[in-house]
């Protein structure tokens, strides 16, 4: 896996938000599960909201998914994803998307090719993070996902890119 660390300023998404545990009715990367139908409900409002947010969107091609772990995580087993687009400003954004701001802060930014999906955050988290001079800023994880080089979950070829807020 890849692997640099950059800054970045302060990101503002909108798009649509679960909160629970994404995997109690399927495991793992799948479009069953909690993530892959707040997916599906995310492409579904944007098909419909598409002109009138184009304008104002950053990168037409990136989409991002937040996993947000509130302070109870361990213990209740619920975090927050939030599935969404950067825009320039909230103005004119569909009453059915929530908006979203991610703290200017430096990330680590993790480059995971085809197999490597599934073994990235055990890799992130148990082996580069403690092995590193740094420690996380802030309790959640973007992965980007950029049209141009993702092509699905089982497609060798997708790279997937893995934020994570260090300090």
């Amino acid at each position: 896996m890849k692997t640099k660390i950059i800054d970045y300023d302060e990101i503002k998404l909108v798009g649509c938000i679960f909160y629970g545990d994404p995997f109690h009715s399927v495991k793992g990367w799948d479009m069953e599960n909690e993530i892959g139908k707040l997916w599906s409900r995310f492409m579904k409002l944007m098909a419909e909201v598409k002109f009138q947010i184009k304008d104002n969107v950053v990168n037409p091609n990136m989409s991002y998914e937040v996993h947000i772990d509130p302070v109870v995580v361990k213990e209740e087993k619920k975090w927050y994803v939030f599935i969404g687009i950067e825009v320039k400003s909230f103005e004119n954004i569909p009453l059915e998307m929530f908006c979203k701001i991610l703290p200017k802060t430096k990330y680590a930014v993790f480059t995971a090719k085809g197999d490597e999906f599934k073994t990235a955050n055990d890799t992130i988290y148990n082996e580069w993070l403690p092995n590193s001079k740094h420690k996380e800023a802030h309790s959640y994880q973007i992965q980007a996902y950029d049209s141009n080089r993702f092509f699905g979950m089982d497609n060798l070829d997708s790279e997937l890119d893995f934020y994570v807020p260090i300090k």
